[in-house]
């Protein structure tokens, strides 16, 4: 269910008792700490966790707005990067937590990218076994896609994301302006998710996301708000429909099997999410029309939109054996078996489980032979 109320779009998750908004405004991180006293029966104490890159850009924002409504706010600042999505990271928001011995009713604030948001849920579901906490995104990829929908996680050696939990958020604070701060790299890299839902189940909005990249990427407000809207409106219907991803979440991970791959091969140091992503989909995109699911072109189609928004497209140079090793430690995977989100064309995404380590093994060589 969605709404507009004066300049903000708000979107309901509807999901019983953990049900929660996604509230899409332009300039209301002035405003948290007011919507936060409406949430809760009474301001007492919470935290704003965030890492030194966001932190010096909206802590004191957030954090007067937190106080006018009355609350006692610590903070717990974190390093900034994928490859610090760790235990160790874990612990030392553990750490924070123990020592401002916030109550099980006294939230935490997720300040931040994927990143931040994701370890700062996981650490919320497990502080006194669950305190509630609220997503602040700052980065285009947070804002269409990781802030919603209760992923929750830190990454392992052997695999990205393998430890973690489904917590959903209380709210989602979403401020488009925020990201006006953002590294080009960063947006582009969020772009690859918003045309992820394009690709998945919404033929018109991959269209829409090839004519409007251009304008995206210079951040241009009218376009970055329908593209925020209509990712957050894709995320939640496909949540609200399968919150656990027993059936159809998991095409919302198109491109991650091979994309989280990349990251793992790599050390989570070479690419962005985002940008493992986009070439995890050129690979899907393949394979698929591979084994005769889609039409030829579809690849092409996908490459064309990535390069237009200037993502990287070439596949990074491992064996097979690599990619299947790599992959062996997906969280989709049943048994032994790697499950694949494959396409039948655009906007027509569907989970495969029965893809050979052949198919796999004639794919990466079709990449090696060039």
């Amino acid at each position: 269910m969605s709404e507009t109320v004066d300049n903000a779009q708000i979107y309901r998750v509807e999901l019983g008792a953990r049900s929660y908004d996604i509230h899409i405004e332009p300039d209301c991180l002035e405003r948290l700490g007011e919507a936060m006293a409406k949430l809760f029966a009474a301001p007492t104490r919470c935290m704003v966790i965030s890492n030194v890159t966001i932190a010096p850009l909206y802590m004191d924002v957030v954090r007067s707005s937190l106080e006018q409504a009355g609350w006692q706010v610590s903070e717990c600042i974190l390093a900034d990067g994928e490859r610090y999505k760790t235990m160790e990271s874990f612990g030392f928001i553990m750490d924070a937590l123990m020592e401002s011995k916030l109550s099980r009713n006294e939230p935490v604030i997720a300040l931040g990218g994927g990143v931040v948001g994701d370890m700062t849920g996981f650490a919320a579901s497990c502080y006194r076994r669950g305190i509630p906490f609220i997503q602040v995104p700052t980065t285009v990829l947070a804002q269409v896609d990781s802030s919603v929908g209760g992923k929750t996680a830190i990454n392992h050696p052997h695999g990205k994301n393998m430890i973690g939990a489904f917590y959903q958020p209380k709210l989602v604070w979403i401020d488009p302006k925020v990201l006006n701060t953002l590294e080009l790299r960063e947006i582009r890299a969020g772009i690859a998710e918003a045309i992820k839902y394009g690709l998945i189940r919404d033929a018109d909005f991959f269209a829409w996301m090839q004519k409007s990249a251009k304008a995206a990427l210079d951040l241009n407000a009218a376009v970055l708000a329908q593209m925020i809207h209509t990712s957050c409106r894709h995320k939640a219907e496909v949540v609200m429909a399968d919150e656990t991803e027993q059936g159809q979440r998991a095409l919302l991970n198109l491109g991650h099997t091979f994309g989280h791959a990349i990251e793992s091969m790599t050390h989570y140091s070479t690419y962005l999410h985002g940008e493992g992503v986009a070439i995890g989909t050129l690979m899907a995109a393949r394979l698929s029309e591979q084994l005769g699911h889609a039409p030829a072109g579809t690849e092409d189609a996908i490459r064309g939109c990535y390069k237009h928004v200037g993502l990287p497209v070439d596949v990074p140079d491992f064996s097979a054996e690599q990619w299947l090793d790599a992959m062996g430690h997906d969280k989709k995977n049943v048994g032994s078996r790697i499950r694949y989100i494959l396409l039948r064309g655009i906007g027509n995404a569907f989970l495969a489980e029965d893809v050979s380590p052949d198919a796999i093994k004639q794919l990466v060589d079709s990449y090696r032979k060039r």
